[in-house]
């Protein structure tokens, strides 16, 4: 049995959609108390809606990780409204599509502002209350896209995605001696409102591709940041952790179809 996180404060940015949100649903029906932050007030609303009757206190924080003073309101109001920071989800990303002849530095500024920087203004602005809790835990939600894989495109977004790990590797080492953790989740494909658009026969295509022959669930994703936010998992720090039903694994599509 694990520890529980019941009544512990947790913050989770990019939390009104998608994994994020699935992210803060985990924890507070685990009992912990979450701030959402987000940039759009409706979906925030809607989130802390749907929330309402877990047992952990959600609420809501229209901020822009991507500002540094939209990261220190977001542990000031962490801190009023739940008597510090013990978790910080970093999970704020942006996805948009630009190929490399196409991409203007816009492009690229706002996706590192994002999904790089955005990851390092929130985990600077959390270290105080962190390390106050004596059991701080950061979970960086990262991505196989770049780490490990490519997809045309995205190469933007990769470098992003690729840059935090290498922040988790010497953070980790900067922040072992305040008792504070900080791991990566590498999702592969997950099924988010993001992707119902696609159409259902574009899904099951993607589906195929993976080993376990299903798209993954933000809860996948969820459980595997509870798991590093508890107290079990203090020894270990600076590591990434791949969610994908095995999606990297196979060599080739023939790979796939020996199985």
């Amino acid at each position: 049995m694990f520890t529980p996180v019941s009544g512990r404060s947790v913050v989770v940015t990019g939390g009104s959609k998608g994994i994020g949100r699935g992210i803060a649903r985990v924890f507070a029906s685990a009992g912990a108390n979450v701030l959402i932050v987000g940039r759009g007030a409706e979906a925030l609303d809607a989130a802390v809606k749907e929330m309402a009757a877990l047992p952990g206190e959600v609420s809501g924080l229209q901020a822009d990780v991507a500002d540094v003073q939209g990261c220190q309101e977001m542990v000031r109001t962490a801190v009023e409204r739940y008597g510090g920071v013990d978790v910080l989800c970093a999970n704020a990303g942006i996805f948009p599509s630009a190929r490399l002849e196409a991409m203007t530095p816009e492009d690229l500024e706002d996706v590192l502002a994002t999904n790089f920087k955005g990851m390092v203004y929130a985990v600077q602005a959390c270290l105080p209350p962190l390390q106050e809790s004596g059991h701080g835990r950061i979970v960086v939600v990262s991505s196989i896209t770049g780490p490990m894989t490519g997809y045309p495109g995205w190469s933007h977004y990769g470098a992003s995605k690729a840059a935090q790990l290498g922040f988790i590797r010497s953070a980790a080492m900067e922040l072992a001696g305040r008792r504070i953790t900080i791991n990566a989740v590498l999702p592969g494909n997950i099924r988010t409102e993001g992707l119902d658009d696609l159409g259902e026969d574009y899904l099951q295509q993607m589906a195929a591709t993976v080993p376990q022959g299903r798209l993954g669930h933000v809860d996948d994703i969820a459980h595997a940041a509870l798991f590093l936010a508890t107290d079990e998992a203090e020894y270990i720090t600076g590591q990434s952790i791949v969610v994908d039903g095995g999606q990297v694994l196979p060599e080739s599509l023939m790979a796939l179809q020996e199985m």
